[in-house]
């Protein structure tokens, strides 16, 4: 007796790339299916193919590359061979999918409903007055409050969270037989990312939709998945059960990458009691104030008296959900944007009381580390130029600025030769190398690392960690470490501050905070870490 037929599968599949890539093929001789109400990651480092599956799945394939050959059937039908005309009748109808950023998928100036509306339109089913009354279902399947204010509202009046929840609930408009979510909790905090997760796998259940997730992230993996398939330079290198994959993965590709995942148990603390506070700050407060969502003006309390200090050599992080304050801390330490009220000291200079003026010069003191290296780096200008573009400001001897930033790129792990080269020219992982370098080239007392490596693969995130160690052990750094990981958080911080709603609610030695957490705002985010069911600590002690 046969089970049923796979929802999607995919057969010796092989995508070619443009001449000019570093390799010739996006994916190479794929083979793999998804059974009704099954979820299938697709696991893997950046580059390693895992987006391009999920492209060819939904025909959203960029020009230049090319399905050279294979077969990817729903259901039983043939979808390669499909046209422009084709594919739009396919997508939202059968195959429905959830992109990493909404933001950027949701139209700016459409408000909720009539996007979700479009879906039906597009298909020409439903009169206007049903497609609204749907699109208020939806939104309340989701779990989203008050659906008729979300419904007229802009993608810009919401978080990221409700905003990946009307993607969601528009991917699932028409009950999809294959939904694709690609990415579609890494930028989120851990409390809404296993909201998100829990929505995905009740929907799962209930309307028997198969799933196929992109992830990178293995906490997730752990969470959600039925099976698990690893990809490596376009190639299928492993798949089985989660269990199986997770706990004995046969591959030394998967070893590694699982290897990599950050532990929830923190490293031995230092001892940094005698070394000298190079920053502190002191009852720290920032309003924001404007339009509030479908009110009269309101004001936001940002930073609410938030106080703390950080030692010669020590890390501080700043853990807490989406809007609770803590990248504001962050910008008003940096004075990128300025605080109503409170002290800022970097060692015996008053930072905080500085005019504008005063400040260029001790600008150097302290520096950053963008979560996007890309977009903080100008693609127009070589890399070494870059990098001793801060020294020059300060009246450093251009030539000298840029033999050192040659001596930077090789103290981060990077040829001096890449200072030739353009930022478009390098992974995420090495643009995040080179934002360091870029940082470090101004000899700051204080690094601010906001959400530093929440993007990057697991092994990338990991070289990436343990270059900041080395670094902060070498030159002293005193950092801010903001971060709404709570593994990496464990591994890279000597404390953690727990803020919401602008407070710090609790700070405590890493390894104490995380063993016995006082305030129950941190036993929930400590209880939402993804994967903790199902522990990947006995792959990580091999």
């Amino acid at each position: 007796m046969t089970g049923p037929s796979p929802v999607l599968s995919i057969e010796n599949l092989s995508i070619g790339l443009p001449a000019l890539a570093d390799r010739s093929h996006a994916i190479k001789d794929l083979s793999l299916a998804i059974q009704p109400g099954e979820t299938l990651c697709v696991v893997g480092e950046s580059g390693s193919g895992k987006s391009m599956t999920a492209m060819a799945a939904i025909g959203l394939l960029p020009p230049a590359v090319t399905i050279l050959s294979g077969v990817i059937k729903l259901g039983g039908f043939d979808l390669v061979s499909l046209d422009e005309k084709g594919w739009c009748d396919i997508r939202g109808r059968d195959i429905g999918m959830v992109f990493q950023e909404p933001m950027t998928s949701l139209n700016p100036v459409m408000r909720v409903a009539d996007q979700i509306a479009e879906t039906f339109q597009a298909h020409r089913l439903l009169t206007p007055q049903e497609r609204y009354n749907r699109a208020l279902e939806l939104l309340t399947e989701v779990n989203l409050p008050n659906p008729e204010l979300i419904a007229r509202a802009y993608p810009h009046e919401l978080s990221g969270g409700q905003r990946q929840r009307v993607m969601i609930a528009m991917a699932l408009a028409l009950e999809p037989k294959l939904l694709i979510a690609d990415e579609p909790t890494t930028a989120l905090d851990v409390t809404t990312q296993a909201q998100v997760l829990k929505l995905i796998d009740n929907l799962r259940r209930q309307k028997g939709t198969a799933v196929l997730f992109i992830t990178h992230d293995f906490g997730v993996v752990a969470e959600i998945a039925d099976r698990v398939a690893v990809l490596q330079n376009g190639e299928l290198v492993e798949q089985g059960t989660v269990d199986e994959v997770l706990r004995n993965p046969q591959h030394s590709y998967t070893k590694r990458l699982l290897a990599a995942v950050p532990s929830l148990t923190p490293p031995p603390p230092k001892e940094l009691r005698d070394e000298p506070i190079t920053l502190k700050v002191d009852a720290l407060t920032k309003t924001y104030g404007g339009r509030g969502f479908f009110r009269a003006s309101r004001k936001v309390q940002a930073a609410d008296a938030v106080s703390f200090d950080i030692r010669r050599g020590e890390t501080l992080g700043l853990v807490g959900e989406s809007g609770s304050g803590k990248s504001t801390v962050g910008r008003c330490v940096l004075r990128l944007i300025e605080p109503d009220g409170g002290r800022i000291e970097i060692g015996d200079l008053s930072f905080g009381t500085l005019s504008q003026r005063e400040l260029r010069p001790h600008r150097r003191k302290i520096q950053m580390v963008f979560q996007d290296p890309f977009a903080s780096l100008n693609p127009r200008r070589q890399v070494g130029t870059l990098i001793a573009e801060g020294p020059v400001t300060q009246g450093a001897d251009p030539a000298t600025a840029l033999a050192e930033a040659r001596i930077l790129l090789e103290k981060v792990g990077l040829p001096a030769q890449a200072a030739e080269r353009y930022p478009h020219e390098f992974s995420g992982g090495q643009r995040q190398r080179i934002g360091i370098a870029r940082a470090l080239a101004m000899k700051p007392d204080v690094l601010v690392a906001d959400e530093a490596v929440s993007a990057l693969d697991v092994s990338v995130q990991a070289d990436i960690l343990e270059l900041i160690r080395g670094l902060q052990k070498e030159l002293g750094l005193s950092i801010l470490f903001i971060t709404h990981d709570l593994r990496v958080a464990a591994q890279i911080c000597d404390r953690v501050a727990v803020m919401q709603k602008g407070r710090i609610v609790e700070m405590a030695q890493t390894g104490q905070l995380f063993a016995n957490p006082q305030d129950p705002y941190t036993r929930q985010l400590l209880a939402a870490v993804p994967g903790k069911a199902r522990t990947l600590q006995g792959v990580q002690d091999r």
